[in-house]
């Protein structure tokens, strides 16, 4: 029984070495655990999702409306380090943007719903 839980616990650390392609950081250092990601479609007669992994899929699913790295985290039940990469690949190619929050970018104060978003993303990591 003990392997198995030995083989089941080395599986959770491979599967994320695998998703990021062996990375281990993403190539920008901006992303922070409340910078908004948001899906940005294709240009005409560019493959949509082609040659994309299913968390990218994923994270362009959700990201159909604006959402928070922590939230994208525990939607894909993965590490945030992980995440990130993710993310950042999908801004390199174009397919999504990032922004800090609203508050955070015109300097006003904290808005509390972003926050309780952020906070509850990260209760169910």
């Amino acid at each position: 029984m003990e392997a198995e839980d030995a083989d089941d616990a080395e599986s959770l650390f491979v599967r994320p070495y695998t998703i990021t392609q062996g990375r281990t950081a993403p190539a920008r250092d901006d992303l922070t655990l409340i910078t908004i990601v948001t899906t940005v479609e294709p240009p005409p007669g560019r493959a949509g999702t082609r040659g994309l992994q299913p968390e990218h899929r994923s994270i362009l699913q959700q990201c159909r409306q604006p959402s928070a790295v922590a939230e994208i985290a525990a939607e894909l039940n993965l590490p945030v380090a992980v995440t990130k990469i993710l993310i950042d690949d999908l801004v390199a190619l174009g397919r999504a943007t990032t922004r800090p929050p609203i508050a955070m970018a015109v300097g006003s104060e904290s808005n509390m719903t972003l926050l309780r978003a952020v906070r509850d993303g990260l209760r169910r990591i």
